[in-house]
This record gives C-alpha cells, structure tokens and sequence, in this order.
C-alpha cells in the first residue's frame, strides 16, 4: 500500500500578481466607481505593431471562466483568453509627470514594439 505524504501541498501560483501601488490604484478605482463594479479585469487586445497590449477594465461581474486573482486586499479578474499570456506577470501603476497607467512585467515577453504600446510572446 502507497504511504500519502501528509506535508500541506502549497497553494498554487495566482496568474499575475500586485505591486503596492497597483493594488492601491485598483481600490481607489473601484471605491469611486459608481455604479460599483465587482472588479478590474486584465485582458489582452491584438493591437500594436508588436500584435497584443495589455487591456485593463471594469469588471460589473464574473464571467464563468475569468481567472480570480486576489493579491494585497483587492480582486483583479483575468480574461481567461489571456491567462496563457499572463502567467508569472506582475502589475504595477506608475505615475509620472506626463503620464499615468498600470504597466506590467511579463516574463513571456518575447519582443516590445518601441513606443511600448504592445508586446508579441
């Protein structure tokens, strides 16, 4: 008979994950949104001269496949077409003297258009 090893097994990888400052700028969002939607959902657009951008959106609900990403006190949504594109990235919110926006570190990555609109993997 097989012996089953009683060591808790961890929990599996969430799709992406949260900077402070994303997470900080995802609860202002949806704190100030009315009516109050349930989430951000991260998506993938083809778009760009690389072919893909990120997207990013109010989520008013749950679609039956979205991957749930709960990280740092806030629920992000991933659009489970882009899961595959996703995994492993962090989401971060930067914010400078001319621009603003969520940006993300994708170790799938394999090429960036220059203006650093999109991303091809």
């Amino acid at each position: 008979m097989a012996q089953t090893d009683p060591s808790p097994r961890p929990a599996p990888k969430a799709v992406i994950s949260l900077t402070d400052a994303a997470a900080a700028r995802v609860k202002s969002l949806l704190d100030k949104r009315e009516p109050r939607a349930v989430a951000l959902r991260v998506g993938i657009k083809t778009r760009g001269c690389s072919g893909l951008s990120y997207a990013v959106d109010y989520a008013d609900s749950k679609m039956q496949f979205d991957e749930v990403v709960e990280d740092k006190g806030v629920t992000v949504l991933v659009d489970p077409a882009a899961v595959m594109f996703l995994i492993g990235s962090e989401m971060d919110y930067r914010e400078d003297k001319f621009t603003s926006g969520f940006t993300f570190t994708n170790p799938n990555e394999k090429a960036r258009c220059g203006c650093g609109e999109s991303f091809s993997v």
